[in-house]
């Protein structure tokens, strides 16, 4: 059956086996209704029915609380839209340039990529802010084609170390670590550049020859030195909240309380997750989840690959790729794991 041939953007894939994962980034609430057990979702612009927000007054006032990663006292932040107001938030609690803040974890300060605030942060998630510590410079051999590194961005310009593969090439440099900020690759500034940019250069860096990674590393408090963790996947899946609902982050749109996923849409979403990285060398739950919410409810591949390119056009993803997210949503469907 024809994917939409003729209609879909073609482009050669992003990434072969460097892998890259983003923060979907911003906060607005249009509404009050079903705070209890929903999904709060983060984005800009319209709601999905094209109307415009509501304005501050009407909106639920959420407020949580907070702290920075290597120790601080607790802070209360409120009135963000977006990553970028959720980290200036952050530094005015705490005196420090929004621009300090690399990345946040929810419920611990430790650098733990499982607990990294992404797609979603539950409404009575406590909220811990790492930011900028000692600066390196390392030159790297690149022995083998691929480095062993996962990348994802804090959707505000400061792309990361989400994950360092064992035996790989990065996981042999003690001094390269996970939640490393990437500022420059052989002197081409990385600041502002997406998750999926900056792994492809890695990518496309030649084997057998020396780069110079330059690397920003969170400040750490004193339990934290000297650890080292592979960012593995969590195994409770894309679900972050633990309160009673969840506030979604939302590359666009406006924040909406939601239902929590159903068990069919986790099993999609993880299938499809599974999917970008055997395609994309990819990793990226909350872009998952948008091509499961465009396909559920959609009765053929056409349909859904049309959905896809008015949404997601950016991407390109091949019509094998989109044949095959089209199937894992019906085995979903049906229970077939």
């Amino acid at each position: 059956m024809p994917l939409g041939l003729g209609r879909r953007k073609k482009a050669s894939p992003l990434v072969e086996n460097e892998e890259a994962e983003p923060i979907r980034a911003g906060l607005n609430v249009p509404g009050m209704d079903g705070l209890d057990g929903g999904v709060v979702g983060l984005g800009e612009g319209a709601t999905s029915e094209g109307l415009p927000p509501p304005p501050s007054s009407m909106r639920p006032r959420l407020i949580f609380h907070t702290q920075l990663a290597h120790g601080s006292p607790t802070g209360r932040i409120e009135g963000f839209s977006n990553v970028r107001e959720l980290y200036a938030k952050i530094g005015e609690a705490f005196g420090i340039p929004s621009s300090e803040v690399m990345f946040c974890t929810l419920n611990t300060h430790k650098v733990d990529m499982d607990k990294l605030l992404g797609g979603q942060i539950g409404l009575e998630d406590f909220i811990f802010a790492h930011i900028k510590g000692q600066k390196k410079e390392i030159d790297v051999f690149k022995g083998e084609d691929a480095l062993g590194l996962t990348i994802t961005d804090n959707g505000a310009g400061y792309a990361f170390i989400k994950r360092i593969r064992e035996g790989s090439v990065i996981h042999q440099i003690q001094v390269i670590n996970v939640g490393d900020m990437i500022e420059s690759i052989n002197g081409h500034r990385l600041i502002g550049c997406r998750h999926y940019e900056v792994a492809k250069m890695l990518k496309e860096l030649p084997k057998g020859k020396e780069f110079t990674i330059k690397l920003v590393e969170p400040l750490k408090a004193f339990d934290m030195i000297s650890q080292r963790s592979g960012g593995s996947r969590s195994a409770s899946g894309v679900q972050l909240g633990t309160g009673r609902g969840t506030l979604r982050l939302r590359s666009k749109g406006p924040a909406t309380v939601e239902e929590l996923p159903s068990a069919f849409e986790e099993k999609a979403i993880e299938k499809v997750d599974d999917l970008l990285e055997s395609y994309m060398g990819i990793r990226d739950s909350e872009l998952a989840a948008t091509m499961v919410e465009l396909g559920k409810d959609k009765k053929n591949p056409d349909e859904f690959a049309e959905a896809l390119d008015e949404t997601l056009g950016d991407f390109a993803f091949p019509d094998e790729f989109v044949f095959d997210v089209w199937g894992a949503i019906g085995d979903a469907k049906v229970g077939r794991v």
